[in-house]
């Protein structure tokens, strides 16, 4: 599920993941669980988007990795992936010319850029930012951001919107057993994936994105979940092989969820479905 690890640019192409952000009902106990899980600080910057205000940007050393903010009443928690645009207003006119809606109009953010909350035809939420020139995002390292599913139950309508707007190709890659799972590729580097939810989702589950974030090979991931367990975390997969790397499903005290990977564990002889995409011109 997990693109090669990339440096971070000044200035990025449309359609890359630029950002990951978690929105929380308990900013405190979010600091404290990801400061012990991944070693990251944690600075204040204000943010007229969120419900407070507030937005604690997380750094590993001098480099930005994550967002956090206080979610809205009634909002899930979860994390969320930001994906570049060179014009949020484009963004949301090509989005709905793409039949799906937008959320949050255009809002600029003190120093950052501007950002809007889209979802697609089929429900799937989705934040365009338009970062500055000066934007940092620290990726491949651990934990850092790896890369992002976006879980739904509709993978046609999730392929033709982001396929469309950002000019993406996909390639499947599900397994022979019915999986349906897409890489959709950028400049023929996959940067993001498309997962349809299979029965281990309840039918009731809202599309959402799974993020994922390096672990070191060295802690491994069957470490990292029993250390967010002692953290006040829970396991909500136990740790597994996969063709990327072994991964497990968290879920952080305050109900967000995520995976860690460890990418130097890859499961050998897995088969792929290559199928036709009838959206790569």
């Amino acid at each position: 599920m997990t693109a090669d690890p990339r440096a971070s640019q000044s200035i990025l192409p449309s359609g890359m993941p630029c950002w990951v952000e978690l929105a929380t009902p308990d900013e405190d106990a979010a600091q404290r669980f990801y400061t012990g899980l991944f070693g990251w600080n944690f600075h204040l910057n204000r943010d007229p988007a969120t419900a407070n205000g507030r937005y604690l940007i997380a750094s590993l050393g001098a480099r930005d990795v994550a967002g956090i903010y206080r979610a809205a009443a009634g909002q899930p928690s979860l994390w969320m992936v930001n994906i570049s645009v060179h014009s949020v207003a484009n963004a949301a006119e090509w989005t709905e010319h793409l039949g799906g809606t937008v959320t949050l109009e255009p809002v600029e953010i003190p120093e950052r850029g501007s950002i809007v909350h889209v979802t697609d035809p089929a429900g799937a939420p989705a934040v365009f930012w338009q970062p500055t020139p000066t934007w940092d995002f620290l990726t491949g390292a651990p934990g850092t951001f790896a890369n992002a599913d976006l879980n739904t139950h509709y993978g046609d309508a999730a392929d033709g919107f982001f396929c469309r707007l950002f000019n993406y190709s996909s390639r499947q890659i599900g397994d022979s057993r019915g999986v349906d799972y897409v890489e959709w590729i950028l400049d023929q580097q996959p940067v993001l994936y498309r997962y349809v939810m299979g029965p281990e989702y309840p039918a009731e589950t809202l599309p959402h994105w799974m993020v994922y974030f390096d672990v070191d090979p060295a802690r491994g991931t069957d470490a990292t979940a029993g250390h967010a367990i002692m953290l006040g975390g829970r396991v909500i997969v136990e740790p597994y092989d996969s063709p990327w790397g072994r991964i497990s499903v968290i879920a952080d005290p305050g109900g967000g969820v995520f995976s860690v990977i460890d990418r130097s564990q890859i499961l050998e002889d897995y088969g792929r479905a290559e199928v036709d995409d009838p959206y790569d011109d």
